[in-house]
């Protein structure tokens, strides 16, 4: 464990100097990127007891900065959001299912776990819910892992081509709407952060609410979706739901936050090091993503996920876009 956090902790370290000196460009996508260059030209090497500590990185350290980035945030600016970013969260959950379901099972002919399990990262928030999913449809841990891999890909993708068009004027909607369109349509929370801070810090926070609004549109989904497998499969049994409780921690934070009870100087030294744990947690999701197992599950997964990356990107726009105007 120590061995694995501490080799996490270097690449966060490395992609925190490389970042203080490109200026704008994000510590997180500097951790990401270097992350997945080594995880495929030197990773074979790593001892597997250093695993252990990679994936604390991406699941308890993960959650744990993202409740403690409710210290940027107040209610305040989760009123501002208002009608549009909840709007937006559940359209995109709900259409994102139901488009990716129907391609995967009719048009690409998948089997029923891996359509459910990749369409839910796409859906919600990537691995985290893959991961929540899993217990629910009971499938096998290779579909998992290839779930995982095709969000992971398709999310690091988002998050340079969003900043990257947004800058250069392709995206014509405002920091809120470019915040509520990140927010709304990239996969995972951490991917969230590192689009949104690459564009200014009004657009990461409104990505992140946003963002949690579809994490806590998690509990429902899994509840919906155990009961119509449940429906559907000839011995009924229990379904273990799992809620994802960053997501309301996050919110207590927030809310604690919007009190203004701790002085502006420790409120800036617990940002400093929730953005080091944040950049460990992008650097361990890069190294985890290994393209070899795109090879062994075959194009199928991989075509899922582009559709659904093309919907995310040019519904998403539309939907975001719509739902400013109202």
């Amino acid at each position: 464990m120590i061995q694995g956090l501490l080799l996490v902790s270097f690449f966060a370290l490395m992609a925190s100097f490389i970042s203080s000196f490109l200026g704008g460009l994000s510590p997180l996508i500097i951790g990401i990127v270097m992350g997945m260059i080594y995880a495929n030209t030197f990773r074979h090497k790593l001892p597997q007891n250093f695993d252990l500590g990679i994936v604390f990185s991406t699941k308890t350290i993960l959650r744990g900065a993202i409740i403690f980035y409710g210290f940027r945030l107040t209610f305040q600016d989760i009123f501002a959001v208002g009608i549009s970013g909840i709007l937006v969260s559940t359209l995109i959950v709900t259409l994102t299912f139901i488009i990716g379901y129907f391609v995967g099972t009719k048009i690409l002919k998948m089997d029923r776990d891996t359509t459910i399990l990749t369409t839910a990262g796409s859906s919600i928030c990537g691995a985290a819910a893959i991961l929540a999913t899993e217990p629910v449809v009971k499938g096998e841990a290779y579909k998992t892992a290839i779930a995982v891999s095709t969000v992971v890909l398709f999310g690091t993708l988002s998050m340079f081509l969003y900043p990257f068009l947004y800058k250069a004027g392709f995206i014509p909607l405002s920091p809120e709407g470019m915040g509520i369109y990140i927010g709304g349509t990239l996969h995972e929370v951490a991917h969230v952060v590192g689009a949104g801070s690459a564009i200014s810090q009004e657009v990461a926070n409104s990505a992140v609410i946003v963002k949690m609004i579809r994490v806590m549109l998690l509990a429902p989904f899994l509840i919906i979706l155990s009961f119509w497998l449940s429906k559907k499969a000839t011995k009924k049994e229990k379904k273990k739901i799992t809620i994802p409780w960053f997501a309301i921690w996050f919110i207590i934070v927030a809310g604690f936050n919007s009190l203004s009870l701790l002085p502006q100087s420790l409120i800036h030294s617990i940002n400093t090091l929730d953005t080091f744990a944040l950049t460990m947690a992008m650097s361990a999701l890069g190294i985890q993503t290994n393209f070899k197992k795109f090879k062994q599950a075959g194009l199928k997964p991989i075509y899922l996920a582009s559709i659904l990356f093309l919907w995310l990107v040019f519904g998403g726009f539309y939907i975001t876009k719509i739902s400013m105007s109202i």
